[in-house]
């Protein structure tokens, strides 16, 4: 199970209070989890939340960052994989939502 912490308004869609508990189907290919494995599972368990994070199933949407044991895993997208300690329960994956303007 990993824990995803969700920007504000994602939550406030999820009907969430805080982090949420993914339960990810085991691993691709020698047991590694992506970031994309873990937008799908999330996007199943919380369905109004597809299309916000990324395009459709495809690549994250600009704006939005991740992070996992203190590493960006944004430049990787959604082919980035999750660190052993997000895996494993001990840290989150956090989502954030970047801000711009001028």
């Amino acid at each position: 199970m990993v824990t995803v912490v969700l920007p504000p308004h994602c939550r406030r869609l999820a009907g969430a209070a805080g982090p949420v508990p993914v339960t990810l189907p085991r691993g691709g290919a020698g047991g590694r989890v992506t970031v994309g494995m873990v937008l799908d599972a999330l996007e199943a368990a919380y369905p109004v939340l597809r299309g916000l994070l990324r395009d459709g199933s495809g690549p994250l949407r600009p704006f939005i960052r991740v992070f996992a044991a203190g590493e960006d895993l944004t430049p990787a997208g959604v082919a980035a994989e999750v660190p052993r300690s997000v895996q494993e329960g001990s840290e989150p994956l956090r989502i954030v939502g970047a801000i711009a303007g001028g």
